[in-house]
């Protein structure tokens, strides 16, 4: 029972924050002002994408907590986790691109940092954090042209 009260509470950490920092900084009209590159994806489509993904790094945070909850890769994952709630409030909340950029580049880096990390003891948390990866190497990119185009 414990373990599932754990995993529970991870869920709750990761999708309850990312959830609620969504909701505290919408895009809005500024953001619907930027122009923006012909691969941006519609707006419907972020918070299916991000709920799904926050889902998937919960799991692999609290899979990887189990394991050893001291360990450099929990270290990693709450860096992760950190910069992933920074870039919103960065971005839409404060509008500020380039900083935002930058905190894109090293949440990418400690994503990738994660699944080095984990890949040999614990790969399924690895292969978690792929998707993760890939989206957020995908928004590195979008940022960057917004960024570019403004």
């Amino acid at each position: 029972m414990q373990k599932y009260l754990s995993l529970f509470l991870f869920l709750v950490l990761v999708l309850g924050g990312g959830l609620l920092i969504g909701y505290a900084t919408l895009p809005g009209e500024w953001y619907a002002s930027l122009v923006k590159p012909p691969f941006n994806p519609p707006n419907w489509i972020f918070a299916p994408v991000w709920s799904l993904l926050y889902v998937m790094i919960a799991i692999a945070g609290w899979r990887a907590w189990r394991w050893n909850p001291a360990s450099p890769a929990m270290k990693i994952w709450g860096a992760q986790l950190a910069l992933n709630f920074l870039w919103s409030p960065t971005f839409f909340g404060a509008k500020l691109m380039g900083p935002a950029l930058v905190v894109i580049v090293l949440l990418l880096v400690s994503i990738i940092a994660f699944i080095i990390r984990v890949w040999d003891r614990e790969p399924l948390s690895g292969w978690l954090f792929v998707p993760y990866a890939a989206w957020v190497a995908f928004a590195t990119l979008l940022n960057a042209s917004i960024l570019w185009s403004n």
